[in-house]
């Protein structure tokens, strides 16, 4: 007779073992944090001050990652409904009420101002995850259908702020999980078919500065001092590291302020000066190993929830990766999108760190069968 045991079979060491972290994901995510650290300090100048604002931010994520490790995914299933719900009223409270420079992303409670459509990055896969643990997989067309509205309620909510970027990341983690709990070719094919034939539509509906961002993507050399700049200034101080980079605090392009937000949405881009190639391919190594640690603890799951859950956030983070990437390489239009552990922010820290804590949980708490 086959039992589940729920805690305490796979033996842990020390204090990973105690804290349910898992020490390969978390040193890796670290030495990147570090990597962020370093080039914000670098790139602004010496600014200290950024820098213990954002070390702090990692703090409070850590402590955030940790506390979520403890929790036992049964406990995170249970409120994933919660969760996400509450996060759909803040995103209408920011529809109404909503702060910023350019947009109307944030809320201001006077003591915290933070952006409620960065929680949805992980309350969206993991509401999705809490509603197939129970379906037999691959879902039928209803439920695929169900969960289609669940990803396009907030996705639509965040293009009306308008964050474009963060609400197409959001759908993309949305598809994913979609994509993880299996659904037949021909519905994929229909449905990306569905997806581009609802391009003009998006387009429609963009402001004028999201089209203009689209157009430039093609042809940045058109408007060079214009909406084209922040792309070709960005390749100019990539191309300036070489292989082994101008070295630490010596990047010109950044420091001298050539190179826009480069202590957040185009930080690769200060790193890639100062570390040059070498530097690159260590950090995308990282990330890489980052995902695939996810997947593998994902496939080792032994539930549905756990499965796609720890999944769709693998790959779902190393998807941020490759928007960002690609963004400020040309090879992608510029949507805004940060570096996860190495843009500076504080919202988008703290979630990216409570993202990982929800992997650790799994791993840490996952059932094994014993025979």
């Amino acid at each position: 007779m086959s039992e589940y045991i729920r805690d305490g079979v796979k033996p842990f060491s020390g204090l990973s073992s105690l804290l349910h972290i898992d020490a390969k994901l978390f040193i890796a995510i670290i030495i990147i944090t570090i990597f962020g650290l370093t080039t914000i300090y670098s790139s602004s100048g010496g600014d200290l001050s950024l820098v213990i604002k954002q070390f702090t931010r990692v703090t409070i994520g850590i402590v955030t990652m940790i506390f979520i490790a403890q929790v036992h995914p049964d406990n995170l299933k249970l409120f994933a409904p919660i969760l996400f719900f509450f996060t759909l009223a803040l995103l209408i409270l920011v529809l109404f009420f909503g702060v910023g420079n350019t947009a109307d992303r944030w809320l201001d409670l006077y003591f915290i101002r933070f952006q409620p459509s960065e929680l949805m990055k992980i309350f969206v896969p993991l509401m999705v995850a809490y509603y197939y643990s129970d379906k037999p997989l691959p879902p039928r067309t209803k439920y695929i259908f169900v969960t289609i509205i669940i990803v396009l309620t907030p996705v639509l909510m965040i293009i009306k702020q308008p964050d474009l970027g963060t609400a197409l990341l959001i759908g993309m983690s949305g598809a994913i999980a979609i994509l993880l709990a299996g659904i037949s070719l021909k519905f994929f094919i229909g449905s990306t078919v569905g997806g581009f034939l609802l391009i003009p539509v998006l387009w429609m509906n963009m402001r004028d500065y999201q089209k203009e961002r689209v157009l430039t993507f093609f042809n940045p050399e058109s408007d060079p001092m214009g909406s084209g700049y922040h792309l070709m200034q960005s390749k100019i101080a990539l191309g300036s590291g070489g292989f082994f980079g101008k070295g630490l605090f010596n990047g010109t392009q950044s420091k001298l302020g050539f190179v826009p937000e480069h202590s957040t949405d185009f930080i690769f881009t200060a790193f890639g000066e100062e570390f040059g190639f070498l530097g690159v391919i260590l950090l995308m190594t990282l990330y890489l190993f980052i995902a695939l640690r996810g997947l593998s603890i994902s496939v080792k799951a032994t539930d549905n929830f756990g499965r796609i859950l720890s999944g769709t956030l693998s790959l779902t983070i190393f998807l941020y990766v490759l928007v960002n990437v690609g963004m400020v390489i040309g090879f992608l239009p510029v949507v805004g999108a940060p570096l996860p552990f190495m843009s500076y922010g504080g919202t988008s820290m703290v979630t990216l760190f409570a993202t990982f804590g929800m992997i650790m949980s799994i791993k840490s708490h996952q059932r094994i069968l014993r025979k």
